[in-house]
């Protein structure tokens, strides 16, 4: 048998392969006013149903796309892919994220709700409640409890959630309005538009102090979340913000003291330098915070943090 050489390979057609003619024809029933909103899988069955065979539907699809048809040929409206408005946050008390989550309880299929309000500027968790419902009246009341204890003035404040309804309820958005706090939603069933209050209710449920068996009573709940938060808000030094505490970050401590231990390790390497083969640690500063940024914007920040690391 004779071999066949790469380049002949490479020239070589089909025996098949459609015609010129074939091709403008299959180009021109596709886009019939009868099959221009509809699939090669649509159209080849209702040509055969007719008597006549043009192409097999993936050779209608090849030509298809081949002159960028494929793309939503039909009527219906393309669903909408657009994120959140993205959001930055310079100082405390300026975006807030909050979502609800489920705790167990000793009676299967009953759980109590964690609503739970922070500050994705300082990380701090501004407010809190258990209750054994979901409501938008309930949202209410830790919302006014929150404008309260954090001081907050009209128009200062955006509010982050998902689109669950004590989010959308009437009495709740009714309340932001009337303390002038900006309600801003993700998109239906993306969670990625919501981060920090999805990885800190992650956080909530890995830590080691979490029960490990169901509650008991909601009051048993309450007691062990304020325990959580006490420790979470004054203790927790955060990797994401130059591991400090979210309070000391609130308090706007935290510029002071990743500059003092900036100090320290410069110190420890002036009396060892033998032990650094490069720079010190950089206890960076995180000036901004972002939610939901486009593309761009994510790359820019990896970009600053990455530099900000490895500077001297």
């Amino acid at each position: 048998m004779s071999r066949i050489s790469r380049t002949q390979r490479i020239n070589f057609e089909p025996t098949n392969k459609l015609s010129q003619e074939e091709r403008e024809q299959l180009i021109s029933v596709a886009n019939n006013e009868s099959y221009k909103n509809l699939s090669s899988h649509q159209i080849v069955p209702k040509l055969a149903d007719k008597g006549i065979y043009l192409a097999s539907e993936s050779t209608f699809y090849r030509v298809l796309k081949e002159h960028k048809q494929l793309t939503h040929r039909h009527k219906q409206k393309e669903g909408s892919r657009h994120k959140p408005t993205p959001l930055v946050a310079s100082e405390p008390n300026q975006i807030y994220s909050w979502d609800i989550t489920y705790l167990p309880t000793t009676v299967q299929g009953v759980f109590y709700y964690l609503y739970l309000f922070m500050d994705i500027y300082s990380r701090k968790i501004v407010g809190w409640q258990i209750y054994t419902k979901q409501s938008s009246e309930l949202a209410s009341e830790v919302i006014k409890d929150i404008a309260i204890n954090e001081n907050i003035k009209v128009d200062t404040v955006t509010l982050h959630s998902d689109n669950g309804s004590p989010m959308k309820g009437a009495t709740f958005l009714t309340t932001l309005q009337k303390l002038g706090i900006m309600p801003t939603f993700s998109r239906p069933s993306v969670s990625n538009d919501n981060p920090y209050s999805e990885s800190m209710f992650k956080t909530l449920k890995y830590t080691p102090s979490y029960p490990s068996k169901p509650f008991d009573s909601v009051v048993e709940a309450r007691i062990w979340c304020e325990t959580f938060v006490t420790w979470y808000n004054h203790q927790h030094c955060h990797s994401s913000i130059g591991f400090v505490t979210p309070v000391q970050r609130h308090l706007l401590q935290d510029k002071e003291i990743l500059e003092k231990r900036h100090r320290v390790y410069e110190k420890a390497k002036a009396a060892n330098p033998r032990r650094w083969s490069g720079s010190t640690r950089n206890w960076y500063f995180t000036k901004e915070v972002h939610l939901n940024p486009n593309k761009a914007k994510v790359n820019n920040i990896a970009d600053k943090v990455s530099a900000e690391r490895h500077s001297g």
